[in-house]
């Protein structure tokens, strides 16, 4: 069966479709949102710590400081990080019920916000909620970053896999096969869309997972702040990280700047599929 993504973009949102065989088997719609920054990755400083309240102010770049508490404060320590959660890495199940691919980021430590933060201190951290009205953004120093088929949670060396996936041969199966992939000790969410997946998607898709993690920790070095690390990736990008990496033969796309974007990330993540993207010019609209 051939595949191809086709990406249209215009002023007011962009499209993507999913041809099998020149049939649409898939349609995203994107009309975007310049507020909507959860998911982004910043260098903050914090400017302010609250005992009382038991959270900090952190300057990310925004508008309004953002908001951190004390249980969303990473502590550099894997062997607690697992105390916290009340987790054994090699049996239980990291996701909620409401949500089986995104991991939980809520501990029952007794650390307090004045113990593990200080005014004028760097913070990585990424935003889980964005600013409403006169509110700042939500933020968090665990970090996760999310594939089609696997969760990267590089402050944890935890394996979980989505409740969906119920049969236990292939729970064991994927288990086992993120187990034997990775080779540092980074924490891994299996989703539900890995169920029936060779492996071999996976492996390609944890190693993108880990070179994005890899130029977001070196850039955290080398910036000021504060300085925004990573962006939420766009819905062409999406399509892209999830389809064009792991079936997808040809991407199309109308638009120029868009099609360099692509480029751009491909040549940072994955370049040997460079030569699969085409820049469409025809007079007709590609849809």
């Amino acid at each position: 069966m051939y595949k191809q993504l086709i990406i249209n973009v215009s002023d007011h949102e962009t499209r993507v479709a999913h041809l099998e065989d020149g049939t649409i088997s898939e349609l995203y719609i994107d009309r975007g949102d310049d507020q909507d920054v959860t998911g982004n990755i910043y260098k903050g400083r914090v400017l302010r710590v609250l005992p009382g309240m038991q959270a900090a102010f952190v300057d990310i770049g925004l508008n309004q400081a953002a908001f951190i508490y004390v249980d969303d404060v990473y502590t550099n320590d894997f062997k607690e990080y697992e105390r916290m959660f009340e987790i054994n890495s090699e049996e239980e199940d990291s996701e909620t019920e409401s949500d089986p691919d995104t991991p939980p980021f809520k501990n029952k430590r007794n650390f307090l916000i004045e113990e593990l933060l200080l005014e004028g201190q760097k913070l990585l951290a990424q935003v889980t909620k964005s600013p409403i009205g006169t509110k700042g953004a939500r933020i968090s120093s665990y970090i996760s970053l999310p594939g089609r088929f696997l969760v990267l949670m590089p402050t944890s060396d935890h394996i979980g896999i989505s409740r969906r996936i119920e049969d236990q041969d292939e729970r064991e199966r994927l288990r086992s096969a993120v187990q034997n992939l990775r080779t540092n000790n980074y924490g891994y969410i299996i989703r539900t869309a890995a169920e029936g997946e060779p492996i071999d998607k996976m492996a390609s898709e944890m190693s993108f997972l880990n070179n994005l993690w890899k130029n977001i920790d070196k850039k955290f070095e080398k910036v000021p702040s504060p300085f925004l690390l990573h962006q939420e990736l766009s819905i062409s990008l999406r399509a892209v990280r999830d389809l064009l990496i792991h079936e997808v033969e040809k991407l199309v796309i109308d638009s120029k700047p868009t099609y360099d974007a692509v480029l751009a990330f491909l040549d940072t993540y994955m370049p040997g599929l460079k030569d699969h993207v085409v820049l469409y010019e025809g007079a007709e609209p590609v849809f």
